[in-house]
């Protein structure tokens, strides 16, 4: 039995079973639960929509006691380094301030997740050059690299040859740029920033009761990311 079967018999029986951050960071009564991550530059609250598609994928294909409610914190509150796992996204600058900057990186060393993304889709723009900048300047020049398709991240739940295509990508911006690629930070071993040009976050941003709509369920990938965010 592989890794992934594993974890889809455990998540499909008993979330009890599992090792997940939550608890140990004393959230008993939930194993999950989404957090936002403001900063004091551009804009961070966007795609508003989209954490309740991510968690109503977790209900229905997961036993995981997951909080129905969005979290918001200010990545410079310490209460960030308690967080099963968070999100970070925009179109502007990402110029993080020295209690932004020294909480990010004391999260992501000390075993915390991070999904960041950028929602202007682009390799080029202003929220692009200045997270990888950022980036650069906490972890080093060579920190954030290309995932490979065989990463265990693409497998964690649902199977994905590499990450999903979005919407965006293949006819909603008209720019041709179609990321084959996600980014990430590795912390001895085990991922712990996710960063996609790919807009997942607009993507997911609608009702969740229009899924049914839907010929595929496209925040399958976001399950994927929760469960190894929770597991690894």
């Amino acid at each position: 039995m592989t890794r992934a079967e594993f974890l889809r018999l455990v998540l499909a029986g008993s979330a009890a079973a599992l090792s997940v951050r939550g608890a140990r960071a004393g959230g008993a009564a939930c194993d999950f639960w989404f957090t936002r991550l403001m900063y004091e530059s551009g804009d961070w609250d966007v795609d508003v929509r989209m954490p309740s598609n991510l968690i109503d994928a977790l209900i229905q294909y997961t036993t995981l006691r997951v909080d129905v409610k969005e979290r918001v914190l200010p990545l410079a509150d310490s209460r960030m380094l308690t967080q099963p796992f968070c999100y970070l996204a925009g179109h502007k600058l990402v110029e993080f301030n020295p209690d932004e900057r020294r909480n990010f990186e004391r999260y992501v060393r000390n075993g915390g997740f991070v999904l960041v993304d950028d929602c202007n889709h682009d390799i080029d723009g202003l929220f692009a050059k200045s997270f990888e900048r950022e980036m650069a300047a906490i972890f080093g020049a060579d920190a954030l690299k290309k995932l490979p398709k065989k990463h265990p991240l693409f497998d964690a739940f649902f199977q994905f040859d590499g990450p999903p295509n979005t919407t965006f990508e293949l006819n909603g911006w008209g720019d041709d740029i179609v990321h084959e690629y996600l980014k990430g930070i590795e912390i001895d071993g085990r991922l712990g920033v996710l960063y996609s040009n790919k807009d997942y976050g607009c993507e997911w941003d609608y009702d969740w009761r229009n899924k049914r709509f839907l010929a595929e369920d496209n925040t399958k990938f976001g399950v994927n990311v929760v469960v190894y965010a929770l597991t690894n």
